[in-house]
């Protein structure tokens, strides 16, 4: 029985980037022989193991064949007789094919060290086709690895991959896990352009994959919002809102609301967590709405409560935050944004219970009195921030 470090801990070692996550796969034995040595098997499709000591995960050696369209549809083989190299080629690119033995000795027989060197994600063999979430995982390690292309016959697998369909057998859930890490990874651009080069996008995004139809090309204006959050460490939430905020259709110039209909349908599609899926509709939704609104305390009172900003004021914050970055190069635009932080940080301050408290003393009975009074406080306290504002202005 032999045991090998596989897969991103040694690519990263080799490429000297912090080592996260050690992936273990044991060569010459069997599942009895495991538990017997204390291990601890997890997961259902195919024999993986704890260590008893470090709790890191050992898989069996193993091979696949493939009997189903997707990602799951893959009949495993973990057996003594499989060896280290059968498993390495079954991997999705040949970086991710190395493993490394105990005596810190490389085993690489797919060429991985030296695609490294070239900067190139290359596929390891042909059963690269086999395993839809593969157009995923390029396009995500693209915006990890930043320096790195995708290799031409690679970039022709993806296409076929769409072209024969198999692309569309890929699960919701597992599609949007590997999109979302790539959305926060160094350059989450790269991965949306990969996407677009192989055609996939269409069929994972299509209201998104439409932003380059038009002559204005707003897709282009989006990557750059993109990065500029990657840049500076936005969440994703946020990431996910500005990826597709350019997606919405105005519905009245006079409000800046807009229609997000296509932002719903697209949650709906990869499942998307209600964070993401919240910040990214209000974001498309309010976004024009921030700034028409602005100037009238009685307005920004209604977009607050639309926005649910008394109760969660965190959210609303984030989508400030995604306004901006999507008006990165507008100074009138950030102006307006200072301007809704200090309207909602006034209007947060007004005591609401208080106010209720009052309004009940005086009107017993009359509960609608208190909405309207706890509103009148709050505009008056935006009133009051702006004033204090404007006398601290230089003259």
């Amino acid at each position: 029985m032999q045991c090998y470090l596989v897969g991103g801990a040694v690519r990263d070692r080799l490429l000297g980037l912090p080592v996260k996550d050690r992936d273990f796969v044991v060569v010459g034995a069997t599942p009895e022989a495991m538990l017997a040595q204390g291990f601890v098997q997890v997961g259902r499709d195919f024999p993986v193991f704890l260590h008893p000591q470090t709790h890191e995960e050992h898989a069996l050696a193993r091979t696949e064949r493939k009997t189903a369209p997707g990602y799951k549809g893959f009949v495993f083989h973990a057996q003594a007789d499989v060896t280290l190299e059968q498993d390495l080629e079954r991997r999705d690119l040949t970086i991710n094919a190395m493993a490394q033995a105990g005596d810190g000795s490389v085993i690489d027989p797919f060429g991985g060290q030296a695609d490294l060197h070239a900067r190139l994600l290359r596929h390891v063999s042909p059963a690269f086709l086999e395993d839809p979430v593969r157009i995923l995982r390029v396009a995500r390690f693209s915006a990890r690895f930043i320096d790195f292309n995708v290799a031409p016959a690679t970039a022709e697998l993806m296409r076929a991959m769409v072209e024969n369909g198999e692309v569309d057998a890929l699960v919701p859930e597992r599609a949007w896990q590997e999109f979302s890490r790539g959305l926060m990874e160094a350059r989450p651009s790269r991965m949306v352009e990969a996407l677009r080069a192989c055609g996939a996008l269409p069929r994972l995004l299509p209201a998104v994959a439409q932003l380059w139809s038009a002559s204005s090309a707003p897709g282009d204006a989006m990557l750059a919002s993109l990065d500029g959050a990657a840049s500076a460490g936005a969440t994703l939430p946020v990431r996910f809102a500005i990826l597709l905020q350019a997606t919405a259709t105005p519905i009245d110039e006079g409000t800046g609301l807009a229609d997000t209909a296509s932002i719903e349908a697209a949650c709906a599609q990869l499942k998307v967590p209600g964070e993401c899926r919240d910040l990214a509709v209000m974001t498309a939704r309010e976004c024009g709405a921030v700034f028409k609104d602005c100037g009238a305390p009685e307005r920004t009172i209604v977009l607050l409560e639309r926005c649910d900003a008394f109760r969660k004021p965190g959210r609303f914050e984030k989508m400030l935050e995604a306004i901006a970055f999507l008006r990165h190069d507008d100074a009138r635009a950030k102006s307006s944004l200072a301007k809704w932080h200090r309207t909602l940080h006034a209007a947060l301050a007004v005591n609401a219970g208080f106010v209720a408290a009052q309004v009940h003393q005086a009107h017993p009975g009359q509960p609608m009195r208190i909405n309207a009074a706890v509103r009148a406080a709050r505009v008056s306290a935006i009133l009051a921030a702006n004033a204090e504002n404007q006398t601290e202005l230089p003259s």
